[in-house]
This record gives structure tokens, sequence and C-alpha cells, in this order.
């Protein structure tokens, strides 16, 4: 069994279909189609089924995906860890984002990571916050950037800047001339909200328990997997949405006003930076948290 193998393996079982995989991996159908037959072979399992023209994962092939990304992981550990001996500040930078850090916060603090440390390359990833966290857990990425709340676990977080949610509509809709809305206005308003895993979506559904409502007894008409989707949809209808602060600016541009919502309180996020206590420390890691230090923000 190589490295190699269990590579394309995943990338099989990931994309249910050899030539899909032998795409995304610069590969020939052959070679991959090779590469999966000799490991069935080694090892005397039947890791696809052969349907027709296409392939599906036997029993065995789902429960090997698991040891195959741990041994992958691990690989990629120690791989990193031989870049980290170089006197130099340099090596492979994995980090996953959710889109409202991804967006508009990150983008600054990779281009200054990039002027610092030109030898470190960064590949970013970008989802929503608990795709992030998976991919902190499972090895997959060395950092991940989000917002919101998170369920427990043992992955180390840093809170590095906050963010406050504002409510959104189109300038030409009736209710923008109006003063912000309260906590009873809120199940009359036709909602367009990110999905659920979002941070933005767990932030408002907090927000809406301090109000005494649940989203049940909001009328959402669509839920929607990106903040470019929620501003594009509400700029062409009558209905309202949460969004960051931070995107207020392309906002605005799209035809849209924005209101404070209803309460007292500022409904705040906190940016929060995760990364798995047990494992190696790389110095592109140490660099980027260094770096994101000296560019914290007193306010969002």
């Amino acid at each position: 069994m190589t490295l190699d193998q269990l590579r394309i393996f995943l990338a099989v079982a990931g994309r249910g279909h050899m030539t899909r995989a032998a795409q995304a991996l610069g590969l020939t159908q052959s070679a991959v189609s090779a590469a999966i037959a000799a490991l069935e072979a080694q090892h005397g399992v039947r890791l696809f089924d052969r349907v027709g023209r296409g392939i599906e994962l036997t029993e065995e092939g789902r429960s090997f995906i698991p040891a195959a990304r741990a041994v992958l992981s691990q690989a990629e550990s120690a791989r990193l860890m031989l870049d980290d001996l170089a006197s130099q500040t340099r090596g492979h930078l994995r980090i996953f984002a959710s889109q409202s850090v991804a967006s508009y916060w990150l983008p600054a603090r990779l281009v200054a990571l990039r002027e610092r440390h030109p030898g470190i390359e960064v590949t970013l990833s970008v989802g929503n916050t608990h795709q992030a966290a998976q991919a902190v857990t499972e090895g997959a990425a060395d950092l991940g950037f989000v917002e919101g709340d998170l369920p427990p676990s043992d992955l180390r977080r840093q809170v590095v800047a906050r963010d406050e949610l504002v409510l959104i509509l189109a300038q030409d809709n009736p209710l923008s001339a109006r003063p912000a809305p309260v906590a009873s206005d809120y199940p009359a308003l036709r909602w367009i909200l990110r999905e659920t895993g979002s941070g933005t979506r767990s932030v408002f559904e907090a927000h809406l328990a301090t109000l005494g409502l649940t989203v049940a007894q909001l009328e959402v008409v669509l839920e929607l997997p990106s903040n470019e989707a929620v501003l594009a949809a509400v700029a062409a209808s009558r209905s309202v949405a949460v969004v960051s602060a931070r995107a207020v600016g392309a906002g605005r541009g799209q035809g849209l006003a924005v209101h404070r919502l209803a309460g007292e309180a500022r409904p705040e996020r906190p940016f929060v930076v995760l990364s798995h206590p047990e494992r190696h420390r790389t110095r592109a890691v140490s660099a980027m948290l260094t770096l994101i230090d000296e560019m914290r923000e007193t306010r969002a």
C-alpha cells in the first residue's frame, strides 16, 4: 500500500467516478483504475462495485475511508515537520475559513503573510463554520477561521476579531424608510437566511432567543449557502436578511439599505481561529498567528 494509492482511493470514493477522480488528480483514467485494482489485489478485498458504467463503494470501502484519511493526515504532518526544520520560515499552510471571514477579514492578513514570508505557500478552502471545524479536527487544515458559536470540542480556540450582524433590505422596499424593526415585527417579515451550520445562522438564532423567538416563527422564503447569494436575493425581492456588517459596503453597491436589529444589545459574534492542540505547530502556523496578533482590531 502506498500513499498515492490512498490518495487515489479517497478521490474516487469522494467523487464516485474514476474519470472525475483522474481529472482532479491530474492522472489518466487508466492509471487511477490500475491503482485501485492493485490496492484491492494486494489485500484481497473489493473496495468498489462496478455497476454498469459507474462505481459504488462496498461496505468494506466505506469502512476503509476513515483509516485512509488518518494515514494521509499523519503523512502530511510528517512532511510539514520536515519542512519546518529548515532555517527559513517556509512550508505549506492549509487554512479552512468560513465565508464571512474568508471574504471580508482574512484576505488582508494573507497578503501580509506572503509579503513577510514569501516562502510560505497558502492553500485556502472556504465553507461554513461546521466544515472548517471538521477540517481542523481531521487534520485536513492547519488552522480554521470561523465565526459564531461552536459545539464543544478539543480544538484550541482564540478570538481574533468581533463582528456585528445587521439587517439588510432593498432600498426600494417600503420598510427601508421605517425605523429599525422591533421584535414584534419579525414574524411579519419575509426572511432569507444562511444555511444551518453557518456562523451567521447560529448567531441569528441566538439573537432570536433573546427576543423570545425561534426560526420556526418566521416566514423563511429561502436558505442560501453564501453571503453573496443572500445579498443578491434581497436586492431582487421584498425580503430581509441578516449579514455581517463587513458585507455592508458590497451590499450598498447592490442597492441595499441597512438597519440595526431589534433589541438593545448589538448581536455580535467572535471571529475565532481554531487549531489542534495535539498536532505539531509549524513555523508557518506560528508566523500566521503572530501576524494576526499584530494586526488585531480593537473593534470590528
